[in-house]
């Protein structure tokens, strides 16, 4: 969901020197804009938009007019998260920091659960407008954020659009389920859980997400001895053929999973199809989809 954050009512000049001096150092030029800086309207379309979150760069892709984006995140160009990766190349994205935002004086900075409490509070304190893009944990939820940030950014026609490519392309793929697991793996053997998006998406195509019965409902962690004792149907990676950099990446391709999990029972799914339930979800089912039909008995 999205929840927009307002200034508090306490003076925002004196707030503003003593956050100032507990949180960070500003240069003299930066400073000067700072006491400048006033309150938005929260009715106005905002005009200058940055963001600080992987899924509201991509949100603001999809949906915002390429003048509202003062900037994306610095991780806007990740190909390996971003679904939107060579996209965000044609904006600035180097917003990272309170300072990085407030020298390009948005109206509207867009943050979410892994932002610095510390940047956020000071953000606030100064009188700038936040929204707050909080990850989803199914389709519906993404549709109604797909059209909540459609709203604040006074983009309504395009959310709508966008928001019924989402649910076109979930009732399209729907099929009867086929009373199959599927384990989606990442490295270091992290295995998502029902509260996860693409639990959702696996229903959709007719699979059932194993992570609850492996690690639980929210997900986390499992030993290989774990997945070898209690294999799903299918195991759900991110690459199929990954180049061993580290050992979370080596968890997956350990001989003892290739052996229990050839080609044949082995789904490829990008993170970055499934890292935000935003423009990504449209080919996160597809690609799924696909992938299921070559695989499936």
């Amino acid at each position: 969901m999205i929840r927009a954050l307002r200034p508090r009512k306490n003076s925002l000049r004196r707030d503003t020197a003593k956050t100032l001096r507990r949180c960070i150092r500003l240069p003299v030029a930066v400073l000067a804009a700072v006491l400048a800086a006033a309150p938005v309207s929260a009715q106005a379309p905002p005009a200058r938009v940055v963001s600080l979150a992987l899924c509201a760069d991509q949100m603001l892709i999809a949906l915002a007019d390429p003048r509202q984006i003062a900037s994306l995140s610095y991780r806007a160009t990740d190909p390996a998260m971003s679904f939107y990766a060579a996209e965000a190349e044609s904006y600035p994205h180097a917003a990272r920091s309170a300072e990085s935002v407030i020298r390009l004086r948005p109206d509207l900075v867009m943050v979410d659960s892994a932002t610095p409490a510390a940047t956020r509070d000071l953000l606030i304190r100064l009188g700038y407008r936040l929204a707050d893009v909080d990850p989803v944990a199914n389709i519906d939820g993404a549709i109604t954020q797909i059209e909540a940030i459609a709203d604040l950014l006074g983009q309504h026609e395009r959310g709508a659009a966008l928001a019924q490519l989402v649910a076109s392309a979930r009732f399209q793929a729907y099929d009867a389920n086929w009373g199959l697991t599927a384990a989606y793996v990442r490295r270091r053997g992290f295995v998502a859980g029902e509260t996860e998006l693409v639990s959702d998406i696996l229903r959709v195509i007719g699979l059932n997400n194993a992570g609850d019965a492996l690690v639980g409902r929210e997900g986390g962690y499992l030993t290989l001895e774990q997945l070898v004792a209690a294999p799903p149907d299918f195991l759900i990676v991110p690459d199929a053929d990954p180049a061993i950099v580290d050992q979370g990446v080596a968890f997956l391709e350990h001989p003892a999973l290739i052996a229990l999990f050839p080609p044949e029972r082995r789904i490829e799914l990008p993170e970055r199809l499934t890292a935000c339930g935003g423009p990504s979800l449209p080919e996160a089912i597809r690609l799924l989809g696909s992938e299921f039909r070559r695989v499936r008995p």
